[in-house]
């Protein structure tokens, strides 16, 4: 089979992977694209112990062509996509039944490879991890971003009030019409003001500097959800007796390093509560562009710039789309 290499990002010949007892192997058509495949490249992120670590990709979206013993979930020819912890920018990809979900009848395969990260990592963050329902204010950083703009169109369907920030007006313009409530540029110094009333969940992609602005847009007993740390590891000035006073509380998450039984938890949770609003056109994958496998290191870069609104796919059998202007 053909797969991705890091860090060169050329396609290499690799054995055909065999499923075992419960497992799928998936022919893999497309797979999303993600800020942690840009640090596993840097060398900042490896796979987690058994997943390839010189193969890149979380999420994937394919058909099932053989199954190991014991399986009951899928059977051959079913469509499928999921998170893994690594190696889904390969031909082939075996997985646990329990990491798969059932396309959506009519999606596209990039459609479909664009849903496992963002989508699920939204609503874990939002939900599972930040408590969020119904009447609550919620604050996403990095609105245009795959999890922000599935955040937009979840917000609506849980009742929630979402504040998205951004630094690109456009972004913000667009995410208001997938359901975000109020949107804010972080690149105007009075930012946080423009939040208005305190929140009750925030989920931050960004760390670094904003970790004290973030506990100070906090209501009392408030939760502030890490996802990601695109402005640095580190923060100077965080007023700790803030988070005793109010009750706060500081959760750390990621998918990748969860294992098969906790993905899988998670998995068949969304299949019951939220995969439905897609065939119902509530909910869509935002793709900003498909780009072939073979055009993996443009798209690296891309994703790199900022520039992207929703997701950046790669797909093996595609022709490259339009990247944004």
């Amino acid at each position: 089979m053909r797969a991705l290499h890091l860090p060169s990002l050329e396609i290499v010949d690799r054995p055909d992977p065999a499923p075992g007892p419960g497992q799928l192997l998936v022919q893999v058509h497309a797979a999303g694209l993600n800020r942690a495949d840009l640090s596993q490249r840097a060398g900042h992120y490896p796979a987690p112990p058994g997943w390839p670590q010189d193969i890149p990709g979380l999420e994937y979206a394919g058909e099932v062509i053989a199954t190991g013993p014991g399986t009951t979930y899928f059977a051959p020819g079913e469509r499928v996509m999921g998170l893994v912890g690594g190696g889904a920018m390969a031909e082939r990809l075996v997985v646990h039944q329990r990491e798969a979900m059932a396309i959506p009848d009519g999606m596209t395969m990039p459609e479909a490879a664009a849903i496992p990260e963002a989508f699920l990592t939204a609503w874990d963050a939002i939900v599972r991890q930040g408590g969020g329902h119904g009447g609550h204010r919620v604050l996403m950083h990095a609105i245009g971003s795959g999890v922000g703009t599935a955040a937009a169109q979840l917000a609506p369907i849980l009742g929630l009030t979402l504040i998205g920030t951004s630094r690109t007006a456009e972004k913000l313009d667009r995410c208001r019409a997938l359901g975000m409530a109020h949107g804010v540029l972080t690149t105007e110094a009075d930012w946080p003001a423009q939040v208005g009333a305190p929140v009750d969940v925030i989920v931050d992609t960004l760390g670094g500097s904003y970790l004290a602005q973030n506990l100070a847009l906090l209501a009392p007993r408030g939760r502030l959800v890490v996802l990601g740390l695109m402005a640095g590891r580190s923060a100077d000035g965080v007023d700790l007796g803030l988070v005793l006073r109010h009750r706060l509380q500081v959760i750390g998450t990621a998918m990748r390093s969860r294992g098969t039984e906790e993905r899988g938890v998670l998995l068949e949770a969304f299949t019951q509560e939220i995969l439905p609003h897609f065939g119902r056109g509530l909910l869509r994958p935002i793709v900003e562009t498909v780009r072939p496998m073979t055009d993996a290191a443009a798209a690296y870069d891309l994703l790199a710039s900022n520039r992207t609104f929703g997701k950046v796919v790669l797909a093996w059998d595609a022709a490259a789309s339009p990247a944004p202007a």
